[in-house]
């Protein structure tokens, strides 16, 4: 089974928050002590952070579950709960994350990049919270926010500085394989390499003097075919590892087994190479012949190595190294990576007609006004009106045309929308005078209109 993966799935579950505490103070000599409940802690979050010693996907493909710890909730004498422990998750860098429906969310192109791939749930604020002067002991709190799930799509795209390119067997495994410590898989048939292999080269170190050595990763690519832009065999598979690529080594065959002439192979590659990705073609790059010590071909104005005898290979790893190295001077002085935080966009309130006479309004911020663990509590409700309103819900449902006695939810909340010369919205008392819990199991009546028509 392959240590490599450039492709799996991650489901990010980050933590929920506490519940907020109703509690009220009750000590010896304290007359009618005040609410003292305390606020739940906020979930963990799940964190998707770029690390070079990351090199696959592979901790994914049986282990796709990340999940944060939950917050604390809330206690008397207002002490807060504790914060849930974020989760940390390492991919390589270059990897893209996508959605379940295949838009790309983010791409952690640099070391350090990280991505927020699931909140935690904000902790509920405790009773102590609602105190003022007109609500002298507020008896209820809010519950803790559930924390977002996401099923992602995890892609990675080598970052190699140099990649090796040609048709299958042309002996890309055999060069890697001399140059450097990688022993991917060898043989005599094609698509031996299915996954890419990395390998690290040293060029110039000298006896006591190791640190004046040139290093530089090379990537073993899988052969290329005719059609591989366009998707045929594996093709998008194998080119997306070339396309952060510093430098291109094109490998032609030479032998007489060769499926084409060296021209016809440079020529179907450069092609391919083009019709995936047009700036590829302006890439440094090294044509040479493989298989030098049983060519059957000559070619004008190119090097011709063989990995078995080791003809030609120095000369080669030099002309690389020095590639490399210019393409590395080039970057640092056209920009320095800074370490980017990717964090989601905040979520919009929308108002979507879910069947007829009903309505759902959605968004994190319409939900978390409603998140109280009693609503069956004027003051409560109250709340909640005061909210929906300062969110311009109301104006919201207004817009959408919601008609009298259409039922609209949020989240845990259903009401019935009505509306009249004054106001519009959420009645908290004129309408069908019931007790606030049998109102609420028949979806209630409360007044989003101006503070000043309520009764």
């Amino acid at each position: 089974m392959s240590s490599f993966v450039d492709a799996a799935q991650l489901h990010a579950k980050a933590g929920d928050g506490g519940a907020g505490c109703v509690s009220f103070r009750r000590e010896a000599h304290v007359a009618k002590g005040g609410p003292d409940g305390g606020d739940g802690g906020k979930g963990g979050d799940v964190w998707i952070i770029a690390d070079h010693n990351q090199a696959s996907l592979l901790g994914f493909r049986d282990h796709p579950f990340r999940r944060a710890t939950d917050g604390q909730h809330g206690t008397s004498k207002r002490m807060h709960g504790a914060k849930g422990k974020d989760q940390v998750v390492i991919v390589p860098v270059g990897t893209i994350v996508y959605s379940q429906a295949g838009e790309q969310l983010v791409d952690l192109s640099g070391p350090g990049d990280k991505w927020l791939a699931a909140e935690g749930g904000l902790g509920g604020q405790g009773n102590a919270r609602f105190l003022s002067n007109n609500r002298r002991a507020p008896a209820f709190a809010e519950q803790g926010e559930v924390g977002q799930e996401n099923w992602l799509n995890l892609e990675l795209k080598l970052q190699a500085d140099v990649a090796l390119i040609g048709f299958p067997n042309v002996g890309k495994s055999t060069l890697i394989a001399r140059v450097s410590a990688a022993r991917p898989k060898i043989a005599d048939y094609p698509f031996t390499t299915l996954v890419p292999n990395l390998g690290v080269v040293r060029v110039g170190a000298r006896s006591g003097r190791p640190n004046d050595a040139t290093e530089f990763v090379m990537a073993d690519i899988p052969g290329l075919i005719e059609g591989a832009a366009e998707g045929r065999g594996l093709g998008h598979d194998f080119l997306r590892h070339v396309e952060r690529a510093r430098v291109l080594c094109v490998l032609l065959d030479l032998s007489e087994f060769a499926p084409l002439s060296p021209q016809e192979q440079l020529d179907i590659l450069l092609g391919e190479l083009g019709d995936y990705q047009a700036d590829l073609l302006d890439r440094p790059r090294i044509v040479v012949g493989s298989k030098g010590d049983v060519a059957a071909y000559e070619m004008e104005e190119i090097d011709t190595i063989s990995s078995i005898t080791g003809e030609g290979i120095d000369h080669l790893v030099a002309q690389l190294a020095g590639l490399v190295l210019q393409v590395r001077k080039d970057e640092l002085q056209a920009i320095e990576h800074e370490v980017v935080v990717h964090r989601p966009l905040p979520d919009e309130i929308t108002v979507t007609k879910s069947a007829e006479h009903e309505w759902t309004v959605e968004g994190r911020p319409a939900i978390r006004a409603v998140r109280f663990q009693d609503l069956t509590d004027d003051e409560a409700l109250a709340e909640i009106v005061r909210r929906l309103r300062a969110l311009g819900v109301d104006r919201m449902l207004t817009r959408a045309a919601v008609r009298d006695g259409d039922v609209v939810n949020i989240g845990p909340l259903s009401f019935e929308w009505w509306r009249d010369d004054v106001s519009a919205g959420l009645d908290r008392g004129d309408h069908h005078r019931a007790t606030r819990r049998e109102r609420l199991a028949r979806h209630g009546r409360l007044d989003l209109g101006p503070d000043d028509d309520q009764s």
